[in-house]
């Protein structure tokens, strides 16, 4: 059985910072979609940007590409909020996510710096 993972949001300046697991798979994707739509719940309102850390992920199955884009998906609609990602280029998830061409749909950085340095003001 999989260990229990939880997301621990930190706001920074105009945005929230969410840092995913070293694994986002089956076993975990819908505790962790349900943990990052509560935190956009808490935030979302104020119009926040919200930035995705996915540095520390190694692997990434369907369900992890599925939960990031319902959960852009749901920032957008609900609270017209941008998402970006931190996702270093030459890593597997980086690789996923080109393959299944969800890197379109949201802006990628290489890391949390230019991540940061890049949010909407």
């Amino acid at each position: 059985m999989p260990t229990p993972v939880h997301l621990a949001p930190v706001d920074i300046a105009d945005c929230t910072l969410i840092t995913f697991p070293r694994e986002i798979d089956l076993s975990n994707a819908p505790v962790l979609l349900a943990e990052a739509l509560a935190v956009a719940d808490e935030r979302g309102d104020r119009r926040r940007e919200f930035i995705l850390d996915l540095t520390g992920t190694e692997f990434l199955d369907s369900q992890g590409v599925r939960l990031l884009l319902e959960l852009r998906r749901y920032l957008s609609v609900r609270y017209d909020a941008p998402m970006r990602m931190a996702v270093p280029e030459d890593g597997p998830v980086r690789r996923v996510l080109t393959l299944t061409q969800a890197r379109r749909d949201v802006p990628m950085h290489d890391n949390l710096v230019e991540a940061l340095q890049a949010r909407e003001l």
